[in-house]
């Protein structure tokens, strides 16, 4: 099968988001959990996150454009400055899932899709409870995307949870943490450890 850019403009909308979103293959699926100034929490899955650089420790995720009906993640970021980022786990996948409704600001996904609140040594956002493997950042800044009014967000990590029994050798065993992936809108994937390959030095190379 082959899809030619003439081909992809001329599906339908749902049809293109799911096939464009899984083009790059399988992403990390993330939980965003924020807090405004009101008080209102928020929790909304992004499979958008990349890593930006470790030193300093920089994440980022892309946004929709930054209208009047956009998302309260965003909002609430720049509002209160932090937010947590919790990987997803096959036990509430689908509680997880079902934050991606378009919920009033003053509904809270924790709430309505039974996931718990945890606040953890006075970090400003929520994590959430039932993730074993959670991170606090800081927002730092946020850069437009003129091609199609995107947003990347960008965050530095202040704060890193994760299983004792994930953490090997000096490696993040990501099979161990029992996360999962994400593809196109609704499909959730487990991962699976198939190797673990030496730094590479252009005088080790083997032979293939």
């Amino acid at each position: 099968m082959i899809y030619t850019k003439n081909d992809i403009n001329q599906l339908d909308r749902i049809a293109r988001l799911k096939i464009i979103n899984s083009v790059t293959g399988i992403k990390p699926a993330n939980l965003i959990g924020t807090i405004a100034d009101k008080g209102n929490t928020n929790l909304a899955v992004f499979s958008s996150i990349l890593h930006l650089g470790s030193k300093p420790a920089l994440l980022g995720f892309v946004s929709r454009p930054l209208t009047k009906d956009a998302g309260h993640t965003c909002r609430n970021i720049q509002e209160n400055g932090y937010y947590t980022i919790n990987h997803i786990h096959p036990e509430f996948a689908k509680n997880a899932h079902y934050t991606s409704a378009k919920f009033n600001q003053d509904m809270s996904e924790f709430k309505h899709c039974n996931l718990s609140e945890e606040y953890i040594n006075g970090f400003k956002a929520p994590f959430v409870k039932e993730s074993t493997f959670k991170m606090g950042l800081r927002f730092k800044e946020a850069l437009d995307i003129k091609l199609n009014g995107t947003v990347l967000f960008i965050g530095e990590i202040e704060i890193i949870i994760l299983p004792n029994n994930a953490f090997l050798a000096g490696e993040i065993d990501l099979e161990a943490t029992n996360g999962v992936g994400i593809s196109g809108l609704n499909s959730y994937y487990s991962l699976k450890k198939i190797a673990s390959y030496p730094f590479v030095r252009l005088n080790e190379i083997p032979e293939f």
